[in-house]
């Protein structure tokens, strides 16, 4: 018995059917490194992922972005998928983990934003900061100044929360060149920030 679902084509809805022992042989083949098979499931799915992308972020951008990012991560999870669910509903729930995920990134981020004015306006009491969203255009520039290695270990340390022992495996460095990369990036950041 075929499966019906409704899909959104600029404001009309369109009828969409989906066998599901055709989507399960799609799954398998793309499961498989068919990537012919993984296109047709991404057509069959995306508006529907793109809908629930909009909804949680009510913004188009963001939700392409995450879009996008669902179905990476389907590719690289296919073989976790165990049929005992449907796949619009499995690609949905990492629709909403990713979407969670930027949102405790943002929170991370917007944290560590504040902490580091905070630091800055405490070291040197004539750098002026602006406040809220104009702060995080401040840091965003000064850190895209910074030298690569910094940015890295400053981004992972202070913005994503990982220990020195964890930066060294992943920028496969010493865990006392990590510890030098963020207290270089901190000090150019202090300086950048406070011209």
């Amino acid at each position: 018995m075929a499966n019906y679902n409704l899909a959104t084509e600029g404001g009309a809805l369109e009828l969409v059917s989906t066998s599901p022992d055709r989507e399960f042989e799609l799954i398998r083949q793309a499961a498989a490194g068919n990537s012919h098979a993984f296109r047709e499931l991404y057509n069959n799915n995306v508006k529907r992922v793109y809908a629930v992308c909009l909804r949680a972020s009510q913004d188009t951008d963001i939700a392409e972005e995450l879009t996008q990012e669902v179905f990476i991560k389907a590719w690289e999870k296919l073989s976790t998928f165990h049929f005992e669910s449907k796949f619009s509903s499995w690609l949905h729930s990492i629709a909403v983990n990713q979407f969670l995920m930027m949102k405790r990134s943002e929170k991370r981020f917007n944290e560590r934003v504040n902490e580091l004015t905070d630091i800055i306006t405490r070291d040197n009491p004539q750098a002026k900061i602006k406040q809220g969203y104009d702060s995080r255009i401040d840091i965003e520039g000064a850190l895209e100044k910074l030298p690569e290695q910094a940015r890295m270990a400053f981004i992972l340390h202070d913005i994503e929360g990982y220990k020195h022992h964890e930066i060294s495996k992943m920028m496969e460095i010493e865990v006392g060149t990590s510890k030098a990369h963020l207290h270089r990036a901190r000090r150019m950041l202090r300086e950048e920030l406070a011209k």
